[in-house]
């Protein structure tokens, strides 16, 4: 299977087999491919080339519904669940066959399967875990011979996953085959009996699920050496640069997906975070920047709490977010790269019109600094690259000039050159002291940018690694839960 997203190449020849009541643990970092790999199996993308076959028939899908008639069907990580609407309608969805039928096959499927599940419930009262059995039961409704799980135990209590351990394997053994996505190496040990392990668009290990250890998967999941090939873009970046006295300060904080995290950042330091994605790292930074509520904890810029600080005061004491979705939340791509540049200072100006000429000025000062490729800074943003989008917000960020600025995903989907670039201009915001906290899934990005790494797993704090422990290998066992206590 191949495919490609803007000339990136995201598969690169993957092969997969999935029996008849097995469950085929399929494991990867950030990045690996994974995501793209399931879609394209469920019919929202299409491969570039390669081919499916089930039951030795090959088989195209343009749409998840001729997935579902081919019986596969993806139980997402987050459940796509109608609030207002009961179980029954919940499961039913979609389904021509009569109520009265539908309602009657699927009590027979729940009383099967062994569940206390009221189908007349609504569906705003399910938690996660009863949320993820109506997904099943929707799998299983619609006559699925295959299931793929994507990090089903992400949010589920000790409990709740032994409950969803017990139905797969209920599942498999009445022939059910299962893809089963994890992070948490203990559950493939637990389920598995075949596993693949995913490394930037290739299979890089495979094999029965026994002859596994936890380092045979750190192996496959780690990095080929890129040393020589990166050198030229690292060369530059200065470390240990850092002044004695702390900028940010953040103590016990929780909020969405982690909890009682602490650290401490230096003016001119950068701090890598790193994890697998359900961390919680972009749940923290929200946190931090004032996205999203904390919901315990403090943090303090510069000496002063800034809990209950909006996001302007916030900006206006120094603290700035450049997030990982800039289409989102970073940018407005109809308009030019002068008023996108502008747009996080406009609140600071007295009267109802920015002066046009100090605007332009900005706008010319950064997009020089950060070398934008465009004709002019009236240049309507959508017409540039994604690394030079990219280096719009971060210019529009730093005309406010932070003290404090949390890079989430600063290379995310941009080229190499692009990547070059902005590399040279972390370097320089740790030359003129700013503190940065630099968000990656690029395990050789933090290693090589970072004087100290955080590495969150599962919304905990394992450890923070001084720069001289800080390596790709240590990284990666510490993200995925295989050192530091956490299992």
């Amino acid at each position: 299977m191949y495919k490609q997203f803007s000339g990136h190449t995201v598969l690169k020849g993957v092969s997969l087999t999935l029996r008849k009541g097995e469950v085929h643990a399929i494991v990867g970092g950030n990045g690996a491919g994974k995501s793209t790999l399931m879609k394209i199996i469920t019919g929202l993308y299409k491969a570039d080339n390669g081919a499916i076959k089930i039951k030795g028939e090959t088989a195209a899908f343009a749409s998840p519904s001729e997935a579902h008639l081919h019986g596969i069907y993806l139980v997402p990580q987050e459940p796509l669940i109608f609030p207002n609407m009961s179980v029954a309608e919940n499961i039913m969805i979609g389904l021509p066959e009569k109520k009265p039928l539908l309602m009657q096959r699927i009590r027979k499927i729940i009383k099967r399967l062994g569940w206390n599940l009221d189908i007349n419930r609504m569906a705003v009262s399910l938690s996660i875990a009863e949320q993820q059995l109506v997904e099943i039961v929707r799998g299983i409704t619609r006559e699925a011979d295959i299931l793929i799980l994507d990090e089903p135990t992400s949010t589920l209590t000790f409990g709740e996953i032994d409950s969803l351990f017990k139905t797969i394997k209920q599942l498999t053994a009445e022939g059910l085959g299962v893809f089963y996505i994890t992070h948490r190496f203990s559950e493939i040990f637990s389920l598995a009996q075949t596993v693949s392990v995913l490394r930037d668009g290739v299979i890089s290990d495979r094999g029965p699920a026994a002859e596994f250890s936890y380092e045979r998967l750190i192996a496959g999941l780690m990095p080929e050496s890129t040393v020589c090939k990166k050198e030229d873009t690292f060369m530059n970046v200065p470390v240990h640069s850092y002044a004695e006295k702390d900028i940010l300060v953040v103590d016990q904080l929780s909020g969405k997906r982690f909890e009682n995290i602490s650290f401490r950042l230096k003016s001119g330091e950068i701090l890598g975070i790193a994890g697998v994605v359900g961390a919680g790292r972009t749940e923290l930074a929200e946190a931090i920047f004032g996205l999203s509520k904390a919901s315990g904890g403090t943090i303090c810029l510069d000496g002063v709490l800034i809990n209950s600080l909006s996001i302007r005061r916030r900006i206006n004491k120094g603290l700035v977010y450049v997030p990982e979705d800039r289409s989102l939340h970073g940018v407005f791509s109809m308009a030019s790269i002068q008023a996108n540049i502008s747009s996080a200072v406009l609140h600071r100006m007295k009267g109802l019109l920015f002066p046009l000429q100090k605007e332009r000025e900005m706008a010319a000062k950064y997009s020089e600094m950060l070398k934008v490729k465009a004709t002019s800074i009236d240049q309507e943003l959508s017409e540039l690259s994604g690394g030079n989008q990219q280096k719009v917000v971060l210019s529009k960020y730093l005309a406010a000039e932070p003290n404090v600025i949390i890079l989430d995903e600063p290379t995310r989907g941009i080229d190499a050159n692009a990547r070059r670039d902005i590399y040279r201009i972390i370097a320089e915001l740790k030359t003129k002291g700013l503190a940065v906290i630099l968000i990656s899934s690029d395990i050789e990005e933090i290693e090589r940018l970072s004087d100290r790494v955080l590495v969150m797993h599962e919304g905990k704090k394992v450890e923070i690694l001084p720069k001289e422990e800080v390596t790709a290998d240590r990284i990666t066992s510490l993200a995925f839960g295989t050192s530091g206590g956490i299992l």
